[in-house]
């Protein structure tokens, strides 16, 4: 079936009845669906995102982990389906995104200050709020380069560091971060893993992570999210409880060595189907 006839078909099939999530349910998808190519990579695809946890996306190459949370995003559009926030829609809904390609989510013409000050800009605040807003966030993650300097004159973990700080600027109520450590050294990657982590106990924002690293997923996660080749479904959703801040020491705890090895066993089960 071509993508036109996939189009057509999915025009055709009325919308189901939404049903709400449970309580507690922060982003409610129903029916989400998704052609490429006139193939299915999402169809009829149901998920309930809770409020105030770190969600980790987990699952085979080319099953969609980034394409998932850009739909939800509203970066990728979608064919048929409904994505609520707290019952509202995307438009009435502050969300934050942290790129994979720090390099080229930045404005290289403006400098990393403005960079960071750009969406509290685009929401109108007075010069005031923006600087009062640049202090909270400077003191946050502890900013030791200079911010009046361009983005391409920092380093790749500067420029990531700046890269969080503006998709948490207008204190988003959901912050999507697509394999924000991949293009990093060990030392940043641990150290962006800890701010994080501080950022998610002081202001309890949802936030919905991808990555292609298993041992960082769980690290971090409140809940595991793994995904089945496509037509991609959910595999199974781990929860995972270990008190937070979680440390190296939590690498080699009973609880996350059993949930990485859980989440392991159901990615290797849906690889080999």
């Amino acid at each position: 079936m071509n993508t036109v006839l996939n189009a057509a078909v999915v025009a055709d099939v009325p919308p189901p009845r939404f049903v709400p999530g449970p309580a507690g349910t922060h982003i409610t998808i129903r029916g989400l669906t998704k052609y490429f190519a006139g193939w299915p990579l999402y169809e009829n695809f149901d998920l309930d995102i809770p409020k105030g946890k770190i969600v980790s996306v987990f699952g085979p190459n080319g099953c969609g982990k980034s394409t998932l949370i850009n739909m939800i995003a509203g970066l990728v559009p979608i064919d048929a389906g409904q994505i609520l926030f707290d019952g509202k829609s995307l438009a009435d809904t502050k969300i934050g995104y942290v790129f994979q390609n720090y390099r080229e989510a930045m404005f290289p013409w403006m400098r990393t200050i403005d960079n960071i000050a750009y969406p509290l800009k685009l929401e109108g605040r007075s010069k005031a709020e923006v600087d009062r807003r640049m202090a909270e966030l400077v003191a946050s993650f502890d900013v030791k380069f200079d911010l009046n300097r361009y983005p391409y004159e920092l380093s790749g973990g500067q420029q990531q560091t700046a890269s969080i700080m503006r998709a948490l600027a207008p204190k988003p109520e959901v912050l999507f971060l697509d394999e924000p450590f991949s293009a990093l050294d060990f030392e940043m990657t641990l150290f962006i893993r800890e701010k994080l982590q501080e950022v998610f106990m002081q202001t309890g924002t949802t936030m919905l992570l991808v990555s292609h690293d298993l041992e960082e997923a769980v690290y971090l996660a409140d809940e595991v999210l793994l995904l089945t080749k496509r037509p991609t479904r959910v595999a199974e959703i781990l929860p995972y409880g270990d008190a937070r801040p979680r440390t190296v020491a939590t690498l080699s705890e009973d609880s996350f060595v059993r949930t990485k090895k859980r989440s392991l066993e159901i990615f290797q089960r849906e690889v080999r189907r």
